[in-house]
């Protein structure tokens, strides 16, 4: 019993030493934590610079993504340039659609709805003829208001033209710009829901290269603006519910 006692008074034997230090009547305790090592940080740093090396090489080819669908329908987003319209006119002739529909809200900097000709839709549609389309294969599609959402405001009127005509459309292939088809893909399905598949072409982007897109102003401007728009879309953006069931 003695030899008991006497053990409990060595240090390594006293389980009141076991207890981490306390100061201030026990309100603060001192105990041990695990850190990173010099070799740990630098397994942190080779990782994290590798991360953000394949995020930079990698997202222009995830937002500019081309992935079709078999439509018979083709749409194409009238606010885009002429290379875009190019392309457009290249797929409508080479894939047999049956028809090429321009959207468009009032051209950018209106400011609010005039005519139907000052509509990016109209002005869009003058763009597939200077490609080479004829007028006839082209049905212009304007939004006549400026919604907070260009691109979604834009899909809306298509899905209310499909139900006013009562076209048999069950899905279309949509051109578009470069890093902007990601986008434009999400929110064309969101407004023309399940029963209309989307698929999409991006027309890319003669001013810069898209392998090195950091290396132009354009491709930044193009690439961090559409990666901001498109996280907005994906995780922040809310449809007018009423709008999209109707």
């Amino acid at each position: 019993m003695l030899a008991v006692w006497f053990s409990m008074l060595l240090p390594g034997n006293n389980p009141e030493n076991t207890r981490p230090p306390r100061k201030f009547l026990g309100l603060f305790s001192r105990k041990e934590r695990w850190r990173l090592s010099g070799r740990g940080w630098l397994a942190a740093v080779t990782l994290g610079l590798a991360a953000f090396f394949l995020l930079f090489t990698g997202i222009h080819p995830f937002l500019a993504v081309t992935d079709r669908v078999n439509a018979d329908s083709l749409v194409m987003e009238g606010w885009v340039h002429l290379f875009a319209a190019k392309t457009a006119a290249a797929e409508f002739k080479s894939a047999g659609y049956n028809q090429i529909l321009v959207t468009g809200e009032p051209v950018f900097g209106s400011g609010k709805y005039e005519k139907d000709s000052n509509t990016d839709a109209w002005v869009g549609a003058d763009l597939l003829i200077r490609a080479g389309l004829p007028g006839e294969v082209l049905i212009r599609i304007p939004r006549r208001q400026v919604d907070q959402n260009r691109t979604f405001g834009s899909a809306l009127e298509l899905k209310k033209w499909i139900r006013e005509h009562h076209k048999p459309v069950h899905a279309v292939n949509i051109v578009t710009e470069d890093a902007h088809a990601r986008r434009t893909r999400l929110l064309f399905q969101a407004a023309l829901g399940t029963d209309i598949q989307v698929g999409v072409i991006a027309a890319p982007n003669p001013d810069y290269d898209p392998r090195h897109w950091w290396r132009y102003s354009e491709g930044v401007r193009e690439v961090v603006g559409e990666t901001i728009a498109y996280l907005y879309a994906k995780f922040l953006f809310w449809t007018a519910q009423e709008e999209v069931e109707t």
